[in-house]
């Protein structure tokens, strides 16, 4: 249903909540879906089973289109609302089915600094309110799940310093009335990988007991923090172990935003079920004070873990405010994870829209960041290929690339940002080339969209589309979406059915056999422009120790600023003659990469002296939401 706009454009809020939303049951069955497909969360949103990815397994896949950007200024550049924007021109204006795939926001910049993740304008996912808050507890199951892995480590470690090997054994596999001791799931696993080949606990030899049940945890190698969803920058180094009943031990640890947990990842990178269930139990926390690997299935955890994601594991159905579908699943940030939305997610998408349909999804920040992940991390582990990928440019950004004033969140823009500077503009093209050359590397077909605003002037979109089309784009088109909703996509979404149709050559970066340092440098050099690489003595111990312990096969996920090319986010432009610094390398085993840490990349925002969360109020009367933007 196409969209009554009006000028003034009110607020996102306004819009949102005067939205005449469908039931999701009606949603759901434009996808051919019925309620018995759906867990329902109230009216207007709802879960999708699992099994309608394996019912739809051999139906025709349709176009698979990741919409990403230029590098951003600090405001963001609207991929987003671009997303919703396209997927409603092609779906309530053009006719063709269409779902749109995107993260769910984490509530700690939504309530900081960013405000709310669901696009804006005449392009949002409705409701709202729910999007960018609870939703339906996907974000508080990770939490959760995350928190427990990390109670398990310190009390194994309290456990093992207080007990001898018998009394571990005994503990661990406690005798019943009639003296029988039986093995958990979980503990099989373990002897299994151990090389144990033992099924009754009496059989244990002290030798087997000691190797079965004594982790030894080296406690300076713990690289598993708490998490929350919240932006709390007090609870980014603590210490632990403070009360009485710890018996010492004390230790320093912190807190990152749950959005930063390697469980998100797994959320967003796994397959179904059965293969969440290995991932979780492949984290590795740390590592034994023998130098092996100890994970959360050594730990005796992953199958808890499990059922805490099991209602996670399903993706979420929403809706535009053109009621065209959406789906809402996972939230990995793309500076420190992949920052993509979940395969499972983009898999039944694709198969519901069918042949000649349409799954418009997103990666997070510039193309440098989450486009480059999506390729070489997302497509590689599902399998699926892109057909398109969307280049979000604003007139804004590229005037900041080009030297403009400093861009802060809350002040007003200079001048030269509102008023025509085809100078300034022309000097920040090159970053917009350097995106474009980017995903053509991959050989995908470019289309830009150009986000308008409304002091950006002809000849500066003319400029913007010429040396877009220049540097190898199908086609640079004008999008007006956040104005007037789908209508204002239309063009673009055209633009995107023709480079749908065109045959691609899909390819990775870097395949998997290169050894680590090789394939950090490819990403440094071919994607940031980087001269190479240098590392620390952290990161070459890292080095050496993943590839002793077999991770050396796993793809690159570089950490590192989405304000620049580079790793330093005051290098704006296209920067040259620099050298990327990898500061620390750190295993996400069972997410299934490794990621570098590029400069200082925080895994806990703050809060601003006026944060968001100022303006948030209840409608006491009317049970609305107040405040968000």
């Amino acid at each position: 249903m196409s969209v009554k706009t009006v000028k003034p454009v009110p607020s996102d809020i306004e819009i949102a909540q005067a939205t005449e939303l469908l039931p999701i049951v009606k949603i759901a069955a434009t996808l051919g879906l019925g309620e018995g497909d759906l867990d329902l969360y109230g009216k207007y949103k709802a879960k999708i089973h699992l099994d309608v990815l394996e019912r739809t397994k051999d139906s025709p896949q349709g176009s698979y289109v990741d919409v990403t950007a230029i590098t951003p200024t600090p405001l963001g550049e609207g991929k987003t609302t671009t997303l919703v924007g396209l997927s409603q021109a092609l779906g309530a204006h053009l006719g063709k089915k269409v779902v749109s795939v995107v993260r769910q926001p984490s509530m700690g910049p939504t309530f900081g600094i960013k405000g709310g993740a669901a696009g804006g304008g005449y392009s949002q996912i409705v409701p709202k309110e729910d999007f960018n808050h609870h939703l339906t507890g996907d974000t508080h199951a990770v939490t959760a799940a995350h928190n427990l892995l990390a109670a398990a480590i310190d009390v194994r470690i309290l456990h093992e310093a207080a007990q001898d090997d018998e009394k571990l054994f005994n503990a661990f596999c406690p005798a019943n009335k009639q003296g029988q001791r039986r093995f958990s799931p979980t503990m099989l696993r373990r002897l299994k990988k151990l090389g144990i080949d033992k099924t009754n606990p009496s059989d244990l030899t002290p030798e087997d007991k000691r190797r079965m049940f004594r982790l030894d945890i080296d406690r300076a190698s713990i690289t598993w923090n708490r998490v929350i969803d919240i932006s709390d920058r007090f609870l980014r180094r603590i210490k632990i172990g403070l009360g009485s009943e710890e018996k010492g031990m004390v230790r320093e640890t912190g807190f990152d935003i749950s959005a930063a947990s390697e469980i998100m990842a797994i959320l967003a990178l796994t397959g179904g079920m059965a293969d969440m269930r290995e991932r979780l139990g492949r984290i590795v926390i740390g590592t034994s004070r023998s130098g092996e690997a100890v994970t959360a299935e050594d730990l005796g955890v992953a199958g808890a873990l499990t059922v805490l994601m099991k209602d996670a594991v399903m993706h979420n159905l929403m809706q535009t405010v053109e009621n065209t579908p959406a789906i809402v699943h996972a939230g990995p940030f793309a500076n420190i994870a992949h920052g993509n939305s979940s395969i499972i997610a983009d898999r039944i998408a694709l198969r519901l829209v069918g042949q000649d349909g349409y799954v418009v999804t997103e990666s997070g920040f510039g193309a440098d960041c989450g486009m480059e992940k999506f390729m070489n991390i997302k497509c590689r582990t599902s399998g699926l290929v892109p057909s398109c990928v969307v280049i979000v440019a604003t007139i804004r950004a590229l005037k900041m690339h080009g030297g403009g004033p400093k861009v802060v969140p809350g002040l007003p823009l200079a001048p030269e940002y509102t008023d025509e500077n085809l100078d300034l503009l022309g000097r920040g093209l090159p970053n917009m080339v350097a995106h474009i050359g980017n995903a053509l590397a991959f050989g995908v077909p470019v289309v830009v969209a150009v986000n308008r605003f409304a002091s950006d002037s002809d000849a500066e979109i003319e400029m913007v589309s010429e040396a877009a089309v220049g540097a190898g784009a199908e086609d640079a088109v004008m999008a007006d979406h956040w104005a007037q909703g789908g209508a204002g996509a239309v063009e673009l979404a055209k633009a995107v059915i023709a480079a749908c149709a065109k045959p691609g050559n899909f390819r990775f970066l870097y395949p998997l056999d290169w050894d680590i340092k090789k394939k950090i440098e490819a990403i440094a050099t071919r994607i940031y422009g980087a001269d190479g690489v240098e590392y620390t003595p952290a990161a070459e111990a890292k080095i050496e120790l993943y590839t002793r312990l077999g991770y050396g096969g796993l793809p690159i996920c570089m950490a590192k600023t989405h304000l620049s090319l580079s790793h330093n986010p005051q290098l704006k432009g296209v920067p040259k003659g620099f050298k990327l610094p990898v500061h620390d390398i750190r295993a996400s085993v069972g997410a299934g990469f490794l990621y570098p840490l590029c400069g200082n990349i925080r895994t806990m925002p703050g809060l601003p002296t006026r944060a968001a969360y100022y303006d948030v109020e209840l409608d006491l009367k009317t049970g609305k939401a107040m405040g968000l933007f």
